[in-house]
């Protein structure tokens, strides 16, 4: 029997129009000229598996690279919050111990306490996950400041098999390669520790998103998505 390949992959749905309609909110979002009392933040987020050593790891020497024991053990489970503002070049990470609309909400009213206190309007790019609803800050704050929240947030939800639209998730791929990927993080103390490293090392380059994608391509190299008429 011949084995073959599987790759994983989002694979959109042919006709769509409700797809359709939400990748060209979000692609309109996106060609938005940068305007700090509006800025556009995208947010995603990633379950992580804690892990550490059963056994002391050997030194590395001139001729030996560290040398860790395959062996290892779980240590629980954690989730990564990502949030990235595409044109000023900044974005923050946070650890938090679950992933539940109250925990959303707290990271969420954060950031409006803090970075965006001053602005008029956040633009917020997530995806329809359960947790991410204005029904989330009624679940984490008494209903006079939850609605004071949600006011100050305009959301732009990517598509259902629309991942890729999400500015964070490629910011959260990045920071899992070059930060986490292959290494033991043995407890929500370090995982914040590194992926706040990795946050400020890229915040100090300012390295900003240019998303060149727009409603034209999409309606031109995306046409299978469009309803037929």
């Amino acid at each position: 029997m011949t084995k073959r390949k599987i790759q994983y992959w989002v694979i959109p749905p042919n006709a769509n129009a409700e797809f359709a309609a939400c990748m060209e909110d979000v692609l309109e979002t996106y060609a938005q000229p940068y305007d700090a009392t509006f800025p556009v933040v995208c947010m995603d987020e990633q379950p992580v598996q804690l892990t550490k050593d059963t056994r002391k790891s050997i030194a590395a020497t001139m001729d030996h690279p560290r040398r860790i024991d395959y062996e290892y053990e779980r240590a629980g489970t954690a989730c990564i919050f990502m949030f990235a503002e595409p044109l000023s070049g900044w974005r923050k990470v946070n650890a938090r111990r679950r992933r539940t609309k109250v925990d959303w909400a707290l990271e969420m009213e954060e950031l409006l306490r803090t970075r965006y206190a001053g602005v008029e309007k956040v633009i917020l790019v997530c995806d329809n996950l359960n947790t991410h609803t204005r029904g989330a800050f009624y679940e984490a704050f008494e209903a006079k400041k939850a609605r004071e929240l949600v006011r100050r947030i305009e959301f732009h939800y990517t598509p259902k098999h629309g991942s890729w639209l999400n500015i964070a998730e490629n910011e959260l791929s990045s920071m899992t390669r070059q930060s986490i990927s292959g290494r033991r993080i043995e407890s929500i103390e370090m995982l914040r520790a590194e992926t706040s490293a990795w946050a400020d090392s890229s915040n100090e380059k300012q390295r900003s998103v240019d998303w060149q994608f727009t409603v034209e391509n999409a309606r031109v190299k995306l046409k299978s998505l469009y309803p037929n008429l």
